[in-house]
């Protein structure tokens, strides 16, 4: 039951990463940011993207993976891999400063310590953000994301109103751009 429900999550939010990379093809100078849960995803669009454009959009994808364009499921924007992103680099920071800690045989952080780390702390973070993306972007292949859809069909393509926090990423997405904001509802069914 649990890897049943788990393997929906995986297909729907490839499904979703797929949507998203078909409007990419098509459209520019937008935004697009979703969720995906075991009944479907929720997408939210921000720039002028008509609604029969999002839903063609869905049933191209849809019909792509169905025919085996498999890696349409892999986007490099996903959650996973910003999350493996700000890991990395936190670890990476935290690392250093420990050390330079533990080699000035500091019992806590000083000032000098910090001054110290904080070169060696910054090229820490940069090589972590060189090479966190491709790490992200092997974890959500192999644990976050499924490509292959298996006898998933698409139920609804429909439009929502916009949640608060849909209108909080317009703000963080668009950099304050008055970018139009639109919520779809996608469900699915196995």
């Amino acid at each position: 039951m649990l890897t049943q429900l788990i393997s929906r999550v995986r297909r729907n939010h490839g499904l979703e990463h797929a949507t998203i990379h078909v409007l990419s093809e098509k459209h520019k100078n937008f935004s697009a940011q979703g969720n995906s849960n075991h009944k479907g995803f929720s997408l939210n669009i921000y720039g002028e993207i008509s609604d029969e454009a999002v839903a063609d959009a869905v049933e191209e994808a849809f019909g792509r993976m169905k025919k085996g364009e498999h890696s349409l499921a892999v986007h490099p924007n996903c959650g996973t891999v910003l999350l493996t992103t700000a890991t990395l680099a936190a670890l990476a920071a935290q690392a250093t400063f420990a050390f330079e800690q533990r080699r000035q045989k500091q019992s806590h952080m000083n000032l000098s310590v910090l001054l110290n780390a904080l070169p060696t702390a910054v090229l820490a973070v940069a090589f972590s953000l060189i090479i966190s993306r491709p790490i992200g972007v092997q974890l959500q292949a192999k644990y976050t994301v499924e490509g292959d859809l298996q006898e998933m069909e698409l139920h609804s393509i429909r439009p929502v109103q916009p949640s608060p926090v849909t209108r909080l990423f317009q703000l963080l997405l668009t950099g304050g751009n008055q970018m139009n904001a639109k919520s779809y509802r996608i469900t699915t069914v196995n």
